[in-house]
């Protein structure tokens, strides 16, 4: 009997991709081979390792390698390897549908990018290697069989917008991927793919470290097949003998990415266990920095055996951007995940690899500023996350961190930096944060601040929220809100030629803090006058240990309860409105329409640093009827 053959759909976002593929973003076509390549050496990779965790596995391991056939009559390249293979659902799964997450919001930005050089960037931080191939082939036709099953599937299609699947018999184990070449077309940088020279071009230009052997057939039949690349782990040789290009499409082979890595690290350690790293941070941050279900880690070989493809163990959290290989000596082949975890040489390879990547960024802040400012604007956010629970790193992490500040409005300082330039007398790190830097520049809790001339911190990343009060400080330093506790910014000198008149003053507002104590206890926990006010009657600040209110708005979106948090009002002594209510309760103390003078003052407050009234509706009818009085 005939196999019933399939005509399934794309997946609507995938038939888009193809589409922007298939019409060339693209100048460098050649780069589709080595995708094709790397897929491949991906699947002897899994072949491999799942032979060592299944000993029943009927799947044979004896001569693992990748094929690469022409056939310049038929105008065919057909790239073979014998690994792993795929079932008819992981063929529809992984080539039918683009399985990952945000695939709306990264066609959406695709379409709006101005060049060819933003849309391949943008491809980059997707990856999508297959589909690689319709920019140069009119069809592509895929068979397959997953080693240990009897039954193979080819797959079809023309990138149109649908594809044909079917079963196939005798299919070997393994996938072969036949590309149904273009006509030749140089002035669109579509070259002759059935040239055994050009394939050998690409393949050691792209390809060459690949651990698999790279086979092509001569010419005729008959001829030896010779392997192309030279195999040997880009890792294991002398730094010396490996070029820059070498290092960045190694990079390209294990990230996915078409962008240049922004630095290489090398590590090599030896004595009582030994390993070699090579670690790359990559110049733009992927879509999936901050989605939970990313992936994140290193390669992990053990004596040159790939073992996994994501370690976790081997990098923190707040690092996952970092990619590269780790090969150690001394572990067990059949290592798991869970074993990982508790694994000493693992731990202590993980802390020598966040040490070396931290001073490599402290290195990069001196020695190349630009490139330490993409470093930070890409990453810099993930960075901080290490402040939180990386305590043996906190200082370095802190060293090599970057932060808007009031002493630029373009330009970040380093701790470092704000540190040097600090007033004589100056005990804390002044900061703030906020949703944005015009809420901050606009609060009046930054009034004295900029009539002093004293630099505060401007922080708007959400994970500054947090971070901020687990820091004790840096350099001895303590880091202090301006928003909350006490401000005091006067110098020793001048609180004595100050007392005597401060004193007066609080006596003078006495009567009136009490009242207004009282007045607004349902929401305030007290009234106290402010040395934090130059213009505006009045502010809102937190007690020392309190939290913040954009904090306190993060945990009730993620459905915690909290208790009610009631805040400080603190009065300018020097604005007109709180010494004419002043002058007023002393004089009508039982005025009632004074009670609604202290509610709106309140309100006002509250609303300068960008916070929600508890009934707008009323603020706004008192608001009218003083408005109106006033006519």
């Amino acid at each position: 009997m005939t196999a019933p053959i399939e005509t399934l759909e794309f997946q609507s976002e995938a038939r888009q991709l193809l589409q922007l593929m298939i019409h060339s973003i693209y100048s460098n076509k050649d780069t589709f081979l080595r995708e094709l390549v790397s897929n491949a050496s991906d699947a002897l990779d899994k072949l491999r390792l799942e032979s060592y965790r299944d000993k029943d596995l009927e799947a044979d391991t004896s001569d693992l390698h990748i094929t690469l056939e022409t056939d310049p009559g038929a105008r065919t390249l057909t790239v073979r390897d014998n690994g792993i293979g795929m079932t008819r659902d992981e063929v529809v799964a992984l080539i039918g549908t683009i399985a990952k997450s945000g695939t709306a919001d990264f066609l959406t930005k695709l379409k709006e990018a101005k060049d060819a050089a933003a849309s391949q960037d943008l491809i980059g931080q997707f990856g999508v290697g297959f589909y690689a191939s319709f920019m140069v082939a009119d069809k592509v036709t895929l068979v397959t069989r997953r080693a240990g099953t009897a039954e193979g599937v080819q797959w079809e299609s023309t990138g149109e917008g649908t594809y044909t699947i079917q079963p196939v018999e005798d299919a070997p184990q393994g996938t072969a991927v036949t590309l149904h070449l273009k006509p030749e077309d140089t002035e669109d940088h579509l070259y002759d793919y059935t040239s055994a020279a050009k394939i050998r071009e690409i393949v050691k230009k792209y390809s060459d470290f690949i651990t698999w052997p790279i086979r092509m057939r001569g010419d005729g039949e008959d001829a030896e097949a010779e392997t192309v690349n030279s195999m040997k782990a880009l890792w294991a040789r002398s730094s010396s003998e490996v070029t820059e290009d070498e290092y960045h499409e190694f990079y390209k082979h294990i990230s996915h990415d078409w962008q240049d890595p922004l630095d290489t690290i090398r590590l090599q350690a030896e004595g009582t266990f030994e390993y070699q790293a090579l670690l790359f941070l990559p110049s733009h941050a992927p879509m999936d920095l901050f989605l939970r279900e990313r992936k994140r880690g290193v390669q992990l070989y053990v004596k040159r055996v790939f073992i996994m493809d994501d370690c976790e163990s081997l990098v923190p959290e707040y690092l996952r951007f970092v990619k590269g290989v780790v090969d150690a000596q001394d572990l067990s082949l059949n290592v798991s995940r869970e074993i990982l975890q508790q694994d000493r040489q693992i731990q202590l390879i993980r802390r020598r690899l966040v040490k070396k990547v931290l001073s490599t960024v402290k290195t990069m802040m001196t020695a190349d500023a630009e490139k330490y400012a993409t470093f930070w604007r890409e990453f810099g956010r993930a960075v901080k996350e290490g402040l939180l629970d990386d305590f043996e790193n906190r200082e370095a992490i802190l060293e090599i961190s970057s932060f808007a500040s009031t002493h630029d409005a373009e330009k970040p300082t380093s701790l470092r930096d704000y540190v040097s330039r600090m007033k004589d007398g100056q005990e804390h790190i002044y900061f703030m944060t906020g949703e944005s830097r015009s809420a901050i520049e606009n609060s009046p809790h930054m009034e004295a601040f900029r009539a002093k001339g004293f630099e505060v911190l401007v922080l708007t990343d959400p994970i500054d929220e947090m971070w901020v009060d687990s820091v004790p400080g840096f350099r001895e330093l303590q880091f202090q809100s301006i928003a909350k506790g006490q401000v005091d910014l006067e110098s020793e000198e001048d609180k004595k030629a100050t007392e005597v008149a401060r004193e007066q003053r609080n006596k003078d507002f006495e009567g009136l803090l009490t009242w207004l104590g009282t007045a607004l206890g349902d929401t305030v926990k007290e009234v106290r006058l402010s040395s934090r006010l130059t213009t505006s009657p009045a502010c809102i600040v937190g007690d020392t240990h309190d939290l913040t209110p954009t904090l306190e708005k993060m945990y009730r979106a993620m459905g915690q309860e909290l208790p009610p948090i009631k805040r400080i009002l603190e009065l300018n002594p020097d604005h007109g409105l709180v010494t004419g209510l002043r002058e007023a309760h002393t004089a009508r103390p039982d005025d009632e329409d004074l009670a609604e003078t202290a509610e709106l003052l309140y309100g006002m407050a509250l609303l300068a640093e960008g916070g929600e009234l508890a009934d707008p509706s009323r603020f706004i009818k008192l608001l009218a009827g003083r408005l109106e009085k006033t006519l």
